[in-house]
């Protein structure tokens, strides 16, 4: 398969403390991929890095074969979809009006909309089921429903790789299922990729082609069947644990043993 990102010799700290050391990674086109691990373990911090949100201490990183750091921003924004965790904005916005923020790497500057932009949009909101508050103000939203505007706003910009820090954070299970789902279609029907920093061992392992296991100074990757086992999640989580499959999901899962 094709290579979407290549990360080699990949270093960074905050004050001192390191996140990573020559850290060497390869993400391949047309695949569904979930980053776990414990907090702190810089899930985010690589994210971050592959959206050039924030700058190496040394390495690069490569998107289809062209250095991360060379990229615009507008071009990146054309590329690269990113659902956050955290969403904060204090000016009343609608509901509408966040979701088009999708539509703007394609939107000339001082120009409106195009009929195209605002088919994406209500097609978007429809498929997050949000067009029913799509004149409310972001502001007076729940956690859960801001959570989807932003959800939507990153399909409206239709983008060839997803990006997901914590995407479904603050969704209830059916809209958390239903967003999985989206972005599982995106990949299995439309060649799209995702990379998605996830918690919860059992959506990953039910959705994701390939897990991303991080520790600081250790990282396990590989096909979802071959790494989501018991001595993984022990070496990662620190855990005890049973990995089985379930044929009610169709995938393995896992059941952790509380340990006084």
């Amino acid at each position: 398969m094709d290579k979407l990102f290549s990360i080699r010799n990949l270093s960074f700290s905050y004050a001192q403390k390191p996140v990573f050391s020559h850290l060497d990674l390869d993400f391949e086109k047309g695949l569904f991929y979930g980053i776990l691990g414990p907090n702190g373990c810089g899930k985010t911090t690589l994210l971050d890095l592959m959206l050039r949100n924030r700058e190496p201490e040394s390495g690069h990183i490569t998107y289809k074969g062209n250095n991360i750091s060379d990229l615009s921003r507008r071009n990146i924004a054309r590329e690269i979809a990113l659902v956050p965790q955290d969403f904060y904005i204090n000016f009343p916005f609608t509901v509408r009006e966040i979701v088009m923020m999708g539509r703007h790497p394609y939107i000339p500057r001082f120009a409106n909309p195009s009929s195209e932009d605002m088919d994406i949009v209500n097609r978007v909101m429809e498929q997050m089921e949000i067009e029913a508050f799509s004149e409310k103000y972001v502001t007076n939203l729940s956690g859960g429903e801001k959570q989807r505007v932003v959800f939507a706003r990153a399909l409206a910009q239709d983008t060839p790789v997803v990006i997901m820090d914590e995407g479904t954070s603050n969704m209830d299970i059916k809209h958390t299922l239903q967003a999985l789902n989206i972005v599982s279609n995106m990949v299995k029907k439309g060649g799209k990729s995702v990379i998605a920093a996830m918690h919860n061992l059992n959506l990953a392992a039910a959705f994701c082609d390939r897990l991303l296991f991080m520790k600081t100074g250790q990282t396990i990757m590989g096909d979802t069947n071959d790494v989501f086992n018991e001595q993984n999640i022990k070496d990662i989580f620190e855990v005890n644990s049973k990995v089985y499959f379930d044929m009610y999901s169709n995938s393995k899962q896992v059941i952790y043993r509380y340990e006084k």
